[in-house]
């Protein structure tokens, strides 16, 4: 074998080895099991005119109350290969417009047209890549080494932080 040909053989079974350690989380991954309990999210609310009784015009001007700004995280996973489904909720983007920071988010509109989900349910990306984002409503895989680090941003804050290595469809 010649080689040039044994070392990218090498490299090829290195990259699919440490894709593969990624561990798959779940979004309950990201609680402390102390605390899941207490810490059931509640659904998403999507129509906000019931919570609205009472209220006027402006109790709605600013941004959207994210209900647990430092929620408790898991720091066993700082420093581990992760991969994370969910929605993007974008925060930054390149001179072509494409997306390469971000919220990742359990749930479609959080953020946006709803209250931010806990700290611990938010986590920031970081892309060495940046992606072209069709559609808000499009849910990806994101895959990346974990950092358990409270980030702020204008919309939420975040619990955890990854810079991520892929970002993929999420396929159902």
């Amino acid at each position: 074998m010649h080689p040039g040909t044994l070392a990218l053989s090498v490299f090829l079974t290195l990259f699919a080895l440490t894709a593969q350690a990624a561990e798959e989380l779940s979004w309950d991954d990201l609680i402390p099991p102390e605390v899941r309990e207490i810490m059931e999210m509640a659904p998403p609310v999507y129509d906000l005119a019931d919570m609205a009784d009472g209220l006027s015009d402006e109790d709605f001007d600013g941004p959207l109350v994210q209900i647990e700004r430092s929620a408790p995280v898991v720091a066993e996973l700082n420093g581990r290969e992760v991969k994370l489904p969910g929605y993007i909720v974008p925060l930054g983007f390149t001179a072509e417009g494409e997306v390469n920071e971000f919220l990742l988010v359990p749930y479609f509109g959080a953020c946006i047209h709803v209250p931010p989900p806990p700290s611990n349910q938010t986590v920031y990306v970081k892309s060495k890549k940046s992606i072209k984002l069709e559609e808000l409503y499009e849910p990806f895989w994101v895959t990346g080494a974990m950092q358990v680090e409270h980030v702020e941003s204008e919309l939420a804050n975040a619990g955890y932080k990854i810079v991520a290595s892929v970002i993929e469809p999420y396929v159902y």
